[in-house]
C-alpha cells in the first residue's frame, strides 16, 4: 500500500457537484430519495420512494454518487447511492473525480471535522442550510487511492456490522410486539376468551381498575412535586437523582443525564421518593410512557412531570403490570382518555380508571420471564449498536485526519466478527 500523500486536498478537488435536474413525470418509475430516507450517521439509504409520487423538479443521480444533506448539516445525513435515481433538492449530488474512491468520499463527509466546517457556513434561521460553495473549501489530508480503498473498506465493514446489529434489534423488537399481543390476549393456558374494555383476554383473568388496586396496602397514585415545590434553581451537580419523563424508556428508568437536588431539598420532598416496584408515568407528551423502578433507583425522587403508581397487591407482580401498561390496547385506552387536545395529558382520575387485567400469580411470573428474556436480547443488541457507533466515529475521525493508518491498527477482533478487511472489499450497497 502506498503511504499517505503529502499535502492536503479540498472537497472540490475530490468531487464535483452535479446539478442535473429532472421532472418526476419524465422518469415515473425511478427511485426517489428524500431526506426521510437518509439516517444520520449512516452510509446507506433506508428505504425510498417512487418518482411518480413526488412533484416538482428533482436532482438526478447515478450509482456511487454521494447524496449529502445540506439542510441542518448537524444531522449528519449523507449516503452512497446504490443505484440511479432522483432525489430531493435538499440533497447535494456529489460525484467522485477519477482517482477518488466513492466509498471513501461517502465516509469523509461524515467526519466530525467536516460536519463542523459545514455548520460554519449555514444560512437561514428557521431552515439552516449549508452550500456547495462553502463545503467545497473543506480540506483533508491527501490520501493515495490505495489508502482511500483501505480506509473505506474498514469503515464500511463497521457499518456492515452495524446493519447486522440493527436488523437483529428490529427482529427482536418485532418478536416482543408479537409476544405481547399473544400473551396479553390469549395467555399461556389455552383458555377461551372474554371481551373487556381493552379487548379479548383469557376467561379466567381478573378485570379491575388501577384505582381499586391502589386503594389497599398503602398503594397510591400520586403526582410529582409541583413547580412551586421544586424550582429550577434547586438542581445541582451532586445529590439525589430526580426522575423526569425523559428518563422513562422502554419500561425502565434511564440513568442518562439525570438531574439532582441536594440532600436537604430531597428531605423536604420525602413524600415523592420512589420505591422498587413503583411505576412512573409521564404526565404529558408521549402518552403511556412509563418506567418500572428497580432497586438501583431506590430513594430517587419522582419529578414534576411524572406520576407515581404504587401497587402493593399480594396477587400482582408489578413487573407484569409494567408490561401490561406497554400493550397496544392499554396505550390506546390512555390516549383516548387523556385530557386536552393540543397537549394531551394524564391526570389522577384517568389513571385510576385504567382497566387492569391479570391472571394468577404463577402465570404472571411466566409471562414476565418470557418478556424479560426478549428484553435482555434487545438490550444486548442496543449495547452492541452503541459500541459500534462509537467505534465508527472514532475510527472515522482518526483515519480521515491521518492520525492513524489502517495498517497500524489491530483488527483481529473486528475480523473475527466480519471477516478480513481488504482494500478491495466491496460494501453490500
Amino acid at each position: 500500500m502506498n503511504g499517505t500523500e503529502t499535502g492536503s486536498a479540498t472537497l472540490a478537488e475530490l468531487c464535483d457537484l452535479i446539478s442535473e435536474q429532472v421532472h418526476p413525470v419524465d422518469v415515473p418509475e425511478a427511485l426517489y430519495v428524500g431526506l426521510e430516507h437518509v439516517i444520520p450517521g449512516r452510509l446507506r439509504r433506508s428505504g425510498g420512494g417512487i418518482a411518480r409520487d413526488v412533484q416538482s423538479h428533482k436532482y438526478a443521480f447515478r450509482r456511487n454518487d454521494i447524496l449529502y444533506g445540506k439542510l441542518r448539516p448537524y444531522l449528519d445525513k449523507a449516503i452512497l447511492a446504490d443505484t440511479d435515481g432522483v432525489c430531493t433538492t435538499e440533497l447535494l449530488v456529489l460525484r467522485a473525480k477519477p482517482g477518488v474512491d466513492p466509498r471513501f468520499l461517502a465516509c469523509l463527509v461524515h467526519d466530525p471535522d467536516f460536519v463542523e466546517h459545514a455548520l460554519t457556513g449555514v444560512t437561514g434561521a428557521h431552515h439552516p442550510r449549508t452550500s456547495w460553495a462553502h463545503i467545497a473549501q473543506f480540506e483533508c489530508p491527501r490520501f493515495s487511492y490505495e489508502e482511500q480503498q483501505a480506509i473505506a473498506a474498514l469503515l464500511w465493514r463497521v457499518q456492515d456490522l452495524l446493519k447486522v446489529c440493527e436488523d437483529a434489534l428490529e427482529v427482536a423488537q418485532d418478536l416482543k410486539r408479537a409476544a405481547m399481543r399473544e400473551l396479553f390476549t390469549r395467555g399461556l393456558r389455552g383458555e377461551p376468551q372474554k371481551e373487556t374494555e381493552v379487548g379479548p383476554v383469557p376467561e379466567s383473568w381478573d378485570v379491575t381498575t388501577l384505582g381499586l388496586l391502589c386503594d389497599r396496602n398503602g398503594g397510591r397514585i400520586q403526582t410529582g412535586p409541583f413547580g412551586s415545590q421544586l424550582h429550577a434553581n434547586e438542581y445541582e451537580a451532586d445529590g439525589v437523582p430526580v426522575i423526569n419523563p425523559t428518563h422513562l424508556e422502554g419500561n425502565r428508568i434511564s440513568h442518562s443525564e439525570v438531574p439532582r437536588v441536594s440532600i436537604e431539598t430531597a428531605a423536604r420532598l420525602t413524600r415523592h421518593k420512589v420505591e422498587p416496584g413503583d411505576i412512573l408515568f409521564g404526565r404529558r407528551g408521549e402518552i403511556g410512557r412509563h418506567g418500572l423502578v428497580s432497586n438501583a433507583e431506590t430513594g430517587w425522587l419522582c419529578g414534576t412531570g411524572c406520576f407515581v403508581v404504587r401497587v402493593r397487591h399480594p396477587g400482582l407482580d408489578n413487573a407484569f403490570l409494567s408490561y401490561l401498561f406497554s400493550t397496544e390496547s392499554t396505550v390506546s385506552w390512555l390516549v383516548a382518555h387523556a385530557a386536552g387536545t393540543i397537549m394531551p395529558n394524564l391526570n389522577n382520575v384517568v389513571l385510576s380508571q385504567l382497566p387492569v387485567i391479570y391472571p394468577r400469580l404463577d402465570e404472571q411470573h411466566d409471562i414476565v420471564a418470557i418478556l424479560d428474556a426478549i428484553d435482555r436480547k434487545i438490550e444486548l443488541h442496543r449495547k452492541k449498536r452503541a459500541v459500534l457507533e462509537e467505534l465508527f466515529k472514532a475510527l472515522l475521525h482518526k483515519l480521515m485526519t491521518g492520525e492513524v493508518r489502517v495498517d497500524a491498527l489491530d483488527l483481529s477482533a473486528l475480523q473475527a466478527h466480519a471477516g478480513p478487511v481488504s482494500p478491495a472489499a466491496e460494501p453490500a450497497v
